[in-house]
């Protein structure tokens, strides 16, 4: 009688997945595996296990990215303009439509970003020399000192807390997010 056998007639046996592990400690996304496949042993959980572990990684990984960021007075949203411009390269300038692009971000989220960091002197709007009825988004000095600073930290705090992985390990994550990412994002054929 194999495993799946026994678990069929035996709903109190270990939860059947893929992609359990004998080695890796257990976890809450496995009480929650094994409570539905109690209820639904028909069920092959392996994808609701992976997508709960993703789901509950981001909930820690956010607030523990946002402390470094809050110590530079910014919020993550904010961050992400800054960064965006100090990798667009000198003269590190971009149009607030082009930022909005980048970031995923609609042009009324966009402009509340840029309020607040014009605000606080980290860009400047500038006349586009090209178009006098657009604007183009500079980096001031104190924005590239900062986003600079903060960028050095955040990536200090992020291999920290990666840190439970090894490098190849680190390499086989990357590239299966990037899989993941590149079928989710794939226009619908």
């Amino acid at each position: 009688m194999s495993d799946a056998d026994t678990h069929d007639r035996n709903p109190t046996a270990a939860p059947r997945t893929r992609a359990s592990s004998s080695t890796a400690a257990q976890d809450a996304v496995d009480g929650v595996v094994a409570a539905w496949q109690g209820e639904r042993p028909d069920l092959d959980l392996t994808a609701i296990a992976v997508a709960g572990r993703l789901g509950r990684v981001n909930l820690l990984l956010g607030p523990a990215q946002e402390r470094v960021f809050t110590e530079f007075g910014l919020q993550r949203g904010e961050f992400d303009v800054l960064a965006a411009l100090r990798r667009s390269g000198a003269p590190y300038t971009l149009s607030p439509s082009r930022l909005s692009d980048l970031l995923m971000l609609s042009r009324a989220g966009m402009t509340n970003r840029l309020d607040r960091l014009e605000s606080a002197g980290m860009i400047e709007r500038t006349l586009d020399r090209a178009d006098r009825r657009s604007f183009k988004i500079r980096l001031t000095e104190q924005g590239y000192a900062t986003v600079d600073a903060a960028m050095t930290q955040h990536t200090a705090n992020v291999t920290t807390l990666l840190a439970g992985l090894t490098p190849q390990e680190l390499t086989t994550l990357d590239a299966l997010a990037r899989k993941l990412l590149h079928h989710l994002t794939a226009p619908a054929r």
